[in-house]
């Protein structure tokens, strides 16, 4: 590994403890603050609107201009995010904050192309599997102590001490080399994108996996308060469980391929939904936080899957519009759990797992099969 990668895994360890401290109890918060269900349930709606609209410009800009520079944008936006989170006092205020928080998001598709790049002798897969657990491990520690600290002196300390964190994270990331742009034969440029069919036809499935493992996802740890009667500790150390999880299935499912590794997140997703609805105490409620970690491996996998398909020059304009198609399911998921939980809130995991058993076999009978994954052969590029 090259040291701008284990810089790069120093920084987002440092920055998933730092978002662990707070993320989980998001829908918690705001309810403090005088939210209902579907306000909350509208807000993370927003939230994955606010993820969405900046992927494609940014996956474009990472092509053109380079990956650090957006780096450094987004780890400086999330800061300030944060800061505004903190310094919140009133429902609008905190809403803003967390919209800008989801604008951050941008730093998806150049981020990966970043690790895609800089990852040696690594598959696509292996490596953004590998950043994504260094993430997730320090995603283990904040929400115990995020869950601590609220019941003692409230949940608005925890934003405070993020901001702390993400400040250390930022300062590591300034220290990761800037890499060359790849670049293609002008006289032979690769087809349009748009053109790709296979890649259009991904994006179809990268919607119904997102959305439906995202479902039984943003109001859980309002179920677990308001109908399971857990503590703000306990809630945070499912958090911290859920963190173990994403880091032990990061390496853990990095080993298969990518079209068998979407299948095994969306079985994960499902166990998660079934503990939570019908488990009868914290130990069952932890064993679903803990395979709930097959759910970060999501968005590598679908990188992986879309590296196959394209051409590298294009890599930061596919991952931009993959990481789009994860935000529109980001966006109406939201509204559908918020739904179905006025209606009935264990209503939420039921559905989820039906609409899971659907999604397993479209992404089996449709998703395409990549290139090999080998480490890319050499391209030409421009260094920057």
């Amino acid at each position: 590994m090259s040291a701008s990668f284990i810089l790069l895994c120093v920084s987002l360890f440092t920055w998933g403890i730092g978002e662990g401290l707070f993320f989980v109890f998001q829908p918690i918060y705001l309810q403090q603050l005088g939210a209902d269900t579907m306000t909350i349930a509208s807000v993370y709606s927003a939230f994955g609107a606010a993820m969405m609209v900046a992927h494609i410009p940014a996956g474009y800009l990472a092509d053109r201009i380079g990956r650090k520079p957006l780096l450094l944008a987004a780890w400086t936006s999330g800061l300030l995010a944060t800061w505004v989170m903190a310094l919140a006092r009133t429902l609008p205020a905190f809403i803003v904050g967390m919209l800008l928080y989801g604008l951050t998001a941008f730093v998806s598709s150049p981020l990966n192309s970043y690790v895609t790049a800089e990852r040696g002798k690594l598959t696509p897969a292996r490596a953004m599997t590998f950043m994504s657990a260094a993430f997730n491990l320090g995603a283990v520690l904040g929400p115990l102590s995020g869950g601590w600290i609220g019941d003692r002196v409230g949940l608005r300390t925890v934003y405070f001490i993020a901001a702390g964190l993400f400040v250390l994270s930022t300062a590591v990331l300034i220290f990761i080399k800037s890499q060359p742009r790849d670049g293609h034969d002008t006289a032979t440029p690769p087809a349009s994108l748009f053109s790709n069919a296979r890649f259009i036809g991904l994006l179809g499935i990268i919607f119904i996996v997102m959305f439906v493992t995202y479902l039984p996802q943003p109001l859980t740890a309002k179920f677990l308060e308001n109908e399971r009667n857990l503590s703000l500790s306990a809630i945070g150390l499912l958090g911290s469980v859920n963190g173990l999880g994403n880091a032990v299935f990061n390496l853990f499912l990095g080993q298969f391929s990518s079209r068998l590794g979407l299948v095994l997140v969306q079985l994960c997703v499902a166990a998660f939904s079934l503990f939570i609805w019908r488990g009868t105490g914290l130990g069952w409620y932890a064993a679903g936080y803990f395979i709930l970690g097959g759910y970060r491996v999501a968005r590598p996998f679908v990188f992986a899957v879309v590296r196959g398909l394209i051409h590298p020059a294009q890599m930061g304009l596919a991952y931009g519009v993959a990481e789009t198609f994860n935000a529109l399911a980001v966006i109406l998921a939201p509204l559908l759990a918020g739904a179905l939980y006025t209606c009935d809130p264990e209503l939420v995991y039921a559905v989820s797992l039906g609409l899971l058993g659907l999604s397993v076999l479209v992404t089996l009978a449709f998703t395409p099969r990549p290139r090999s994954e080998e480490p890319a052969a050499a391209h030409p590029s421009l260094e920057i």
